[in-house]
């Protein structure tokens, strides 16, 4: 049997990383997590990588003779083809990603524009997915464009995680935190989200612009404060005295709000683990919340490879191993030419601490990937790393350890052919790794 899985292990890493993805596509789960049709007006905002392919999915389950308009922004390039005969209802705008844009700034300004005036009797139907902090850009009062870019540049440079970033998105936006939810008011609002989040805390994903936010005006100037990320002021004073406070869980406005999820993590590391076991393969999903420094959680399951390698431990070979969650790249400024940037996002540089880690051990081969189809800011959704994938780069006269060490696993998964494109998905399970021991 491991002979068969030796033969072509690229093609099943594959396989199960399109097995994830095929969970989570909103084409086959968004019509079973729908509200009832109400008397009045239903009105769609959204946000996020899969809010494209979110709002195809609802135009087609919804009745054709009740009325449904509405406005959601995607990332350039992640609108999908529009089914044929599928009519359009629903404005699907375009910004960018990770660092907002002026486009992510009307798109935003159109959805509040759009559940002004409502009625109770009427409802908003928020699509919500991984990616929409970025995208739903409205910065607070006080804060230009230019100082929201530059917070989120050092917010992504500087290792803090989701979490975090998100806290300081809530509080610096008139929009996220909540604030959607209350423009919508008197209409009850119905969230319909794809999880992207260790944990799969609405709150988080897409900063929540529905939901209500746990943290506070406090912890988000504490974070600030702990990465060092200069704020105007003004901004400053309006955090400590509480202006820019977010929506709390105790206001009676989430009443008449209900969140429910069409797909997580979990869900698409079991999709990939089923299809794994239909295989014949032994599956094992490590944990679908795993966060901590790309490389290092890359060495950490070399570890864990080594081990089981070795025959001890829980993991016998032949079988996968599978894990999620939203690692970070802390991109260090001395390690960096002058001119030079960091090409490569988490998966790749996951995979790159994995080879590392791995050092050529035999039989181990393994695929780390975006589930969106983007790693980072490059064309990749990740990379494949092989047993041969240390020997052959030092062949090809590429050092493992100095690509590291300027964050380059783009360019030496590239020079090796060894990069997993894909193109945009439409969805965001967050990330996806699997490692293949035979």
């Amino acid at each position: 049997m491991s002979k068969d899985f030796e033969r072509e292990p690229r093609a099943l890493l594959a396989r199960l990383y399109h097995a994830a993805v095929q969970r989570a596509l909103p084409a086959a789960q968004l019509r079973h997590h729908l509200p009832p049709v109400p008397r009045g007006r239903t009105v769609v905002v959204g946000a996020g990588k899969a809010a494209g392919a979110m709002a195809h999915a609802l135009e087609a389950a919804w009745p054709a003779e009740a009325p449904l308009a509405g406005v959601v922004v995607t990332r350039y390039g992640h609108t999908p083809p529009r089914p044929a005969g599928l009519a359009p209802r629903i404005d699907i705008l375009e910004a960018a990603h990770p660092v907002p844009d002026a486009a992510g700034v009307r798109a935003a300004e159109r959805m509040l524009a759009a559940v002004q005036g409502l009625t109770a009797d009427d409802q908003v139907i928020a699509l919500v997915s991984g990616g929409g902090s970025a995208l739903l850009a409205l910065p607070a009062p006080g804060l230009t464009l230019a100082d929201l870019q530059a917070i989120t540049r050092a917010l992504l440079l500087s290792g803090a995680s989701i979490g975090e970033m998100n806290a300081v998105r809530k509080h610096l936006s008139r929009i996220q935190g909540g604030r959607l939810a209350l423009a919508a008011a008197p209409a009850p609002v119905w969230t319909v989200a794809i999880s992207d989040v260790p944990g799969d805390d609405p709150a988080t994903i897409a900063s929540g612009p529905t939901v209500p936010d746990p943290s506070t005006a406090a912890d988000a100037l504490a974070v600030l404060e702990r990465y060092r990320i200069a704020l105007p002021e003004p901004v400053r004073q309006a955090l400590l005295d509480g202006r820019l406070e977010t929506p709390k869980p105790d206001h009676p406005r989430w009443a008449d709000c209900t969140v429910r999820l069409m797909a997580t993590p979990h869900q698409a590391l079991q999709a990939a683990a089923d299809e794994a076991r239909r295989l014949g393969l032994r599956a094992h999903v490590l944990g679908d919340a795993i966060e901590g420094e790309s490389r290092e959680v890359g060495r950490v399951h070399a570890g864990l490879a080594r081990y089981a390698r070795q025959g001890q431990g829980p993991f016998q070979p032949p079988c996968v191993l599978l894990s999620g969650g939203e690692t970070t790249v802390t991109v260090r400024a001395p390690q960096l030419a002058v001119g030079e940037r960091a090409r490569g996002g988490r998966a790749a540089e996951f995979a790159l601490g994995l080879a590392l880690g791995l050092d050529g051990l035999p039989g181990v081969w393994a695929l780390a990937a975006d589930t969106d189809g983007i790693d980072g800011t490059e064309d990749n959704a990740g990379a494949f790393v092989a047993p041969d994938t240390l020997s052959r780069a030092r062949a090809l006269g590429w050092s493992a350890q100095a690509c590291l060490d300027r964050h380059d696993s783009y360019g030496f998964f590239a020079a090796l052919g060894d990069l997993f494109v894909t193109g945009p998905t439409h969805t965001n399970v967050n990330d996806f790794r699997a490692l293949l021991l035979v």
